[in-house]
């Protein structure tokens, strides 16, 4: 469901001339339905760029990135936009929502998108809330009043509200106490029991461990990189 060929990726320093600053040459990887791959690597290695470039936030200066057969590279926006509506979900660190927007509103939204009846958007979301510990005394509130676990956790309900073919996660156990951690792992062993492609950065090795069949390590796709990067078994 993701298949990255051979991409480069270059920054241009506007501040210093111009000059093109290559962070990523030769990047190869590829995620299966059901499988779940996590990138590793140090930080400032090329997780996030990688992870972006295949969300579609970053252009891709060479080479193919496939997700659920379109291809990205040079892909018009409103291709871009319709699959990640329809067929990519990204969880990313930070919570980025429009303010005053209630919590239920903000996590039903996916699904409202797509068609989906507001009733059953909405009954979705309560249960993907509850079974996030978000009391149903903060669902009628914006999520932006919240503090960093909870606004991580309803970020979690979001991108798991609609089950697409692929998922994107960065970090997203992060700010979550033991049990909600739990709690996210499995929603991510269900998701893969459906039969969803995920790719995600851990950090935390345990749960890495818990969830990914494979680990990438970025650090092969570096420019002048002695070796291509390994996928070996988590």
């Amino acid at each position: 469901m993701i298949v990255v060929k051979d991409v480069a990726k270059a920054f241009t320093l506007h501040n210093q001339g111009g000059a093109r600053i290559p962070v990523m040459q030769g990047a190869d990887l590829h995620v299966r339905p059901g499988e779940c791959v996590a990138l590793t690597g140090a930080s400032g290695a090329g997780k996030s760029t990688l992870m972006r470039m295949i969300w579609g936030n970053y252009r891709i200066d060479a080479g193919s990135v496939q997700v659920a057969g379109v291809e990205l590279a040079g892909a018009e926006a409103r291709t871009v936009l319709d699959l990640r509506r329809r067929q990519m979900g990204y969880v990313s660190q930070f919570l980025r929502v429009v303010p005053r927007v209630p919590t239920l509103d903000v996590v039903a939204e996916p699904l409202l998108a797509v068609g989906v009846a507001a009733d059953e958007a909405r009954a979705r979301a309560r249960e993907l809330l509850a079974r996030v510990n978000i009391p149903p005394t903060l669902w009628d509130l914006s999520p932006t009043t919240f503090s960093g676990g909870e606004q991580q956790r309803v970020n979690i309900a979001r991108g798991f509200i609609h089950p697409v073919p692929v998922l994107l996660l960065d970090e997203p156990t992060a700010s979550l106490d033991g049990a909600n951690r739990d709690t996210v792992l499995h929603l991510i062993l269900e998701a893969k029991a459906r039969g969803a492609a995920i790719l995600g950065i851990f950090h935390d090795e345990a749960a890495r461990n818990v969830v990914c069949d494979r680990n990438v390590d970025v650090r092969g796709f570096a420019p002048n990189a002695a070796a291509p990067a390994a996928q070996v078994p988590a």
